[in-house]
């Protein structure tokens, strides 16, 4: 499905990173994995086959985000598909305690990553006149809940930033969308969460099912959607 593509997966060293970098390279394409350290991405991926590249970049950084992007241009003259899996999370302070350290750290992984690697590789993608790009938000960024007021405000962001891209560049041949997990099953969460029913929540590969279809020419018709993912949950 994917063959001879060229895929780009921000945040690849996690959990939910690694499964898409694998649906990607189990359908034919070419994928670079991103992460911020060297030995995250070599824990992931010990013996990366032929077709799979780790790229280190600070995705808080422009400069990082930019002069990577030019890297993977000119090295593989294009990028079919981008996938802005990277991100963080974080709760405990009310609104009016949320510091700027907490505000900070989230939208710049949540938002700013995003804005980062689209600054170079969307206008090559318009300039090919085809192109996919999917983020991650938060099923949960849909309405405001206690004690989570910074990080819902980053996915809403990124819910925001998804239709206008969406908008800029959907007549260019451009498809831009993301997903909306609910609790990814993951063993942080678990460990987080020990007395959950695990059962309930998205498994990693089953939303990077989502996240393919999405990429896929399949999802050609669908432009700034924002498509809930919430496992058994509800």
């Amino acid at each position: 499905m994917f063959e001879d593509q060229v895929v780009v997966v921000t945040g690849g060293a996690g959990v939910l990173g690694q499964a898409v970098v694998q649906h990607f390279l189990s359908r034919g394409a070419v994928v670079i994995s991103v992460d911020y350290n060297q030995a995250l991405l070599d824990a992931a991926f010990p013996n990366p086959e032929p077709r799979c590249h780790l790229a280190i970049c600070d995705l808080t950084s422009r400069e990082d985000c930019g002069a990577l992007s030019e890297r993977l241009l000119q090295t593989h003259g294009a990028v079919d598909v981008l996938c802005n899996i990277a991100g963080g999370f974080q709760m405990g302070e009310t609104v009016f305690e949320t510091l700027d350290e907490t505000w900070d750290f989230l939208f710049n992984l949540n938002t700013k990553s995003i804005i980062y690697m689209t600054q170079k590789i969307v206008p090559a993608m318009v300039a090919a006149g085809h192109g996919k790009v999917v983020n991650v938000g938060a099923v949960a960024a849909t309405q405001g809940q206690a004690h989570m007021g910074a990080y819902l405000a980053s996915k809403s962001a990124t819910i925001r930033l998804t239709e206008s891209l969406a908008e800029e560049v959907k007549q260019a041949g451009l498809n831009v969308n993301c997903v909306l997990p609910a609790v990814i099953d993951t063993p942080r969460n678990r460990s987080d969460m020990p007395d959950a029913d695990f059962g309930q929540w998205v498994a990693p590969e089953h939303l990077a099912a989502v996240i393919g279809f999405l990429a896929s020419s399949e999802a050609i018709a669908v432009h700034g959607a924002a498509i809930p993912v919430r496992g058994l949950g509800g």
